[in-house]
């Protein structure tokens, strides 16, 4: 594999900085849909405002990126992942290996439901389990933590996670992505470590709130630990391990997200303290906040399961119904939690 360019499909600020990662190590095929905005890439060799590396090829061909290249970075919005992998599968051969950078998940409902349907974790995907439901890759892994692109493509010190149940996947990213100040560790909690990535994009969110209002660090020190909390019995009850919100994907991420202005879901909410709504807070943003999303699956899931978390349930008050965010932080504050911590 080391003799082929690998292939990041998703020319965002994530997909441009991971592109610019593998470029110290391999040739590397950026892809991006639109064939004006490749040209001027590869013109002006600038993609998402970062300056592209001597070795990164941009293309607009699915075809070419997944026969010139066996390994694969997909980095591109999670309600546009599923669509990517159904254009893609019939380039793809089950020699393709697949680490997949996208943090968000894909509700399917039944179009005809049944009297008696309930909504369950059945319905709700991460972006592995589409992977292999609309390809033939079996070799799938995902990388997360405290990345925010702005500080990578800036060359900052920093370290990922490549989670996978395949060590082989966990090894050729260790091999692809490390370098003096790029970090990577394994995990083989792949479920886990991609829920990582998911749950904390809401508590992110949260955090922006808070700063959009004008409370201090005492409230998001609150606003982290709880989150984290909440993060981890989600976590369990979708089927991660309590061991990967502990690490680098969980605490590590969550720590970068929730106090960083570089982090989209934090602009956002920062934004909605400020009195924006979610509409207009929408509408300034240049790139997708994933947690919006998360946010809304993760509450009609708890919905029809019966569980509450706090956090998310009254940041679904203020996002889509008429809570605003000081009443949130009131109900939030007011409601009655003796236990600290009791999942250990």
């Amino acid at each position: 594999m080391s003799n082929k360019p690998v292939g990041v499909v998703g020319a965002g600020s994530f997909g441009t900085a991971v592109a610019n990662l593998l470029a110290r190590n391999s040739d590397v095929l950026l892809y991006a849909r639109n064939a004006d905005t490749v040209n001027e890439m590869a013109t002006k060799r600038l993609s998402a405002g970062q300056q592209l590396h001597e070795r990164v090829t941009p293309t607009n061909s699915l075809e070419e990126i997944a026969t010139k290249c066996n390994v694969l970075f997909p980095v591109v919005p999670s309600s546009g992942f599923r669509d990517l992998m159904v254009s893609m599968s019939q380039y793809l051969r089950p020699y393709h290996m697949m680490i997949h950078g996208t943090k968000g998940l894909d509700l399917r409902i039944p179009e005809e439901k049944p009297h008696d349907f309930v909504l369950s974790q059945d319905h709700v995907f991460t972006m592995s389990e589409i992977i292999k439901q609309e390809t033939v890759v079996v070799r799938v892994g995902c990388l997360a933590g405290p990345n925010l692109a702005s500080e990578l493509s800036s060359g900052d010190p920093a370290a990922t996670v490549i989670a996978s149940p395949f060590n082989e996947v966990i090894e050729q990213g260790k091999t692809l992505l490390r370098s003096e100040n790029f970090q990577v560790y394994g995990n083989a909690d792949l479920r886990g470590v991609e829920l990582c990535g998911v749950l904390k994009n809401i508590i992110a969110v949260a955090s922006g709130i808070l700063a959009g209002l004008g409370l201090g660090e005492n409230s998001r020190g609150l606003l982290v630990s709880r989150g984290l909390v909440e993060m981890i019995y989600l976590g369990k009850a979708l089927g991660g391990e309590i061991s990967s919100f502990i690490g680098l994907a969980g605490i590590g991420d969550l720590v970068a997200t929730t106090s960083s202005a570089s982090s989209r879901n934090y602009t956002l909410g920062q934004k909605i303290g400020k009195g924006a709504t979610l509409e207009q807070a929408l509408g300034e943003m240049e790139e997708v906040a994933e947690g919006i999303n998360t946010i809304r699956i993760i509450h009609q899931l708890a919905e029809s399961q019966g569980i509450k978390p706090l956090i998310t349930e009254t940041l679904y008050k203020i996002l889509y119904e008429d809570m605003t965010a000081e009443k949130g932080v009131n109900y939030l504050m007011r409601y009655p939690s003796n236990i600290d911590i009791d999942f250990i």
